[in-house]
């Protein structure tokens, strides 16, 4: 068995009044000024408290909205023998 690695990075423009926070355990995620806070996985997720369930949007336009800001995105692979 070998692990892939993928390094995921992407260059957003955003709103002026969206901030970095951390949770309790030390992850960025993004708060936003709606009351919610989005962490970027493999797609954008959100949550009302950043220490509770994050999901995925069920409104298309919110998930249309974050990826149009996305400027340029860069992805790598990598194989890694254990």
């Amino acid at each position: 068995m070998k692990k892939l690695n993928i390094t995921i990075q992407v260059e957003m423009s955003v709103p002026d009044d969206w901030e970095l926070v951390q949770t309790s355990e030390g992850t960025p995620v993004v708060k936003l000024p709606n009351g919610q806070f989005m962490d970027v996985a493999i797609e954008p997720l959100f949550a009302t408290d950043p220490e509770e369930t994050w999901s995925s949007t069920e409104d298309e336009d919110v998930l249309n909205d974050i990826l149009d800001m996305v400027e340029s995105e860069a992805v790598a692979y990598e194989f890694v023998s254990e």
